[in-house]
C-alpha cells in the first residue's frame, strides 16, 4: 500500500486517541504510515515509534492499544478503526514479541517446578540437616532462656506451681540427680519438680529443667518405674532432642532468632506447645532415648522393664487412643515393652529410693484431690 492510501486510511472517521504519558489529557491525532509510525495533534509536534519498538498493550475489544519501548512507559495509542488496526499491525513486525508464548510457558512451569523441588528438599533435607548440627551448638545461656519460657508456658497450661513438700521434693531431687550422674550430664544447675496435674506424664527442658506430672507419679509403683521414664526424657536432653526439634518446627524463624537473640518469644511458645506438649520427637528420637534409659538403669544396676510396665499399665495395648501424654509418639507399648523386657536383668545396685523417701515422694502434693 502506497503512502497515499496510508495516509487517507489515517483520515478515518474513528479519532484515534493518543495518551503521551507524561500528562492525562486525552489527544485525539492522526496517523501517518511511512519509514515509522508518525503520531500528529493538531497543533502540536509530532511524534514518531519506530515499527520495531511497538508492542501490544491489554485492550478491550474493537481497540487496538499500542506501546512504544522508546516512549515514556505510560504512553499509549489506541486506534478505533479496523482498516487503520490492520494496518499498523502488519508493519509492527515485533507487535507480540512480548507476550508469553507456548515455550515461554513451558519454561515458566519448568522453573516453578524447579523451585517447588527445591522447597521440598530444603524441608526434607535442608532443615533436619540444619536441626542435627546446629542443636548441640546452642549456648547454654540460649538453651535455659528457652527452658525458662518453656516452663512459664507449663505452668500456665497446668495453672498452678511446683508440689512444695520438704521430704517429697528431697526425694525427687535424689533421684534425678542419681539419673543425672549415671547419665554424664554435667549441668550442675539442673531443677526437678512434681506438677500438681492428673495427666500422666513426665518432660525435660531445655536448660536441665525436670518434670513429672503427678498423674505420672500416681500410676507408678517403685522407683524403678518413675526412674527408667525420667532416664528417657534424660536420653532427649542429651541428645539434644528437644533443641532439634525446635529448630525444625521453628525453622527460618527460629535461627533468625537465635542470631539476634530473640530467643523467649514466638519460638519459645513453638517449642512448648509442640515439643514439650504433643512431645512431637522422630520415632528414631523416641527409640534413641530408649536405648539411653535402658543403659543409664543398666549402669545403675537397675532394670528398665519397671518402665515399660509403667507405660503399658497407662496406655494399655497399641498404646491407647485420645491420650496426650508423653508416650503419643512413642513406639508401640507393646514393642516397648517387648524390648525392655528382653533388656530386664536381675538388680545389682542399690534401691533408687529407701521405702521412706519412695513414701515422701508419692506424698509430695499432698493428699489433696487435684
Amino acid at each position: 500500500m502506497s503512502d497515499v492510501s496510508a495516509e487517507a486510511l489515517a483520515q478515518s472517521a474513528k479519532p484515534t486517541i493518543f495518551f503521551d504519558g507524561v500528562s492525562s489529557r486525552r489527544r485525539q491525532v492522526t496517523l501517518t504510515l511511512g519509514d515509522a509510525l508518525e503520531i500528529l495533534e493538531e497543533g502540536g509536534t509530532p511524534v514518531r515509534w519506530a515499527y520495531a519498538d511497538i508492542r501490544r498493550a491489554d485492550s478491550p475489544a474493537g481497540i487496538l492499544r499500542l506501546a512504544c519501548t522508546t516512549a515514556p512507559p505510560l504512553a499509549r495509542l489506541e486506534i478505533r478503526d479496523t482498516a487503520l488496526a490492520a494496518e499498523v499491525t502488519a508493519r509492527c513486525t515485533r507487535l507480540d514479541e512480548h507476550q508469553t508464548t507456548r515455550r515461554g510457558i513451558a519454561k515458566i512451569v519448568g522453573w516453578s517446578v524447579a523451585a517447588a523441588v527445591s522447597i521440598l528438599c530444603v524441608v526434607l533435607f535442608g532443615v533436619p540437616l540444619a536441626a542435627d548440627r546446629l542443636a548441640p551448638l546452642v549456648p547454654k545461656p540460649v538453651e535455659r532462656r528457652i527452658g525458662d519460657a518453656a516452663e512459664v508456658q507449663m505452668k500456665t497450661i497446668f495453672g498452678r506451681g511446683v508440689c512444695e513438700d520438704p521430704a517429697g521434693k528431697a526425694a525427687f531431687t535424689k533421684l534425678v540427680n542419681r539419673l543425672r550422674d549415671a547419665a554424664g550430664l554435667d549441668d550442675d544447675s539442673m531443677t526437678a519438680g512434681v506438677l500438681p496435674t492428673s495427666v500422666p506424664n513426665a518432660f525435660a527442658l531445655p536448660g536441665g529443667k525436670v518434670f513429672v506430672l503427678k498423674g505420672l507419679l500416681d500410676k507408678a509403683e517403685n522407683p524403678d518405674e518413675l526412674a527408667g521414664v525420667l532416664a528417657h526424657e534424660l536420653g532427649h536432653l542429651k541428645h539434644h532432642d528437644n533443641m532439634r526439634g525446635l529448630i525444625y518446627n521453628g525453622g527460618t524463624s527460629f535461627l533468625i532468632g537465635l542470631l539476634f537473640g530473640d530467643v523467649t518469644g514466638s519460638s519459645a511458645v513453638i517449642f512448648a506447645s509442640r515439643s514439650v506438649v504433643e512431645a512431637s520427637y522422630s520415632r528414631e528420637a523416641e527409640t534413641n532415648a530408649d536405648t539411653f534409659a535402658i543403659e543409664i538403669m543398666h549402669a545403675l544396676g537397675r532394670s528398665p522393664k519397671p518402665a515399660a510396665e509403667l507405660m503399658f499399665r497407662i496406655t494399655g495395648k497399641e498404646g491407647g487412643s485420645g491420650f496426650t501424654t508423653i508416650l503419643a509418639s512413642h513406639p508401640l507399648t507393646e514393642d516397648r515393652l517387648a524390648r525392655m523386657t528382653r533388656e530386664d536383668r536381675p538388680a545389682s545396685g542399690p534401691p533408687l529410693l529407701t521405702d521412706k523417701e519412695w513414701e515422701a515422694l508419692k506424698g509430695v502434693c499432698g493428699s489433696g484431690k487435684i
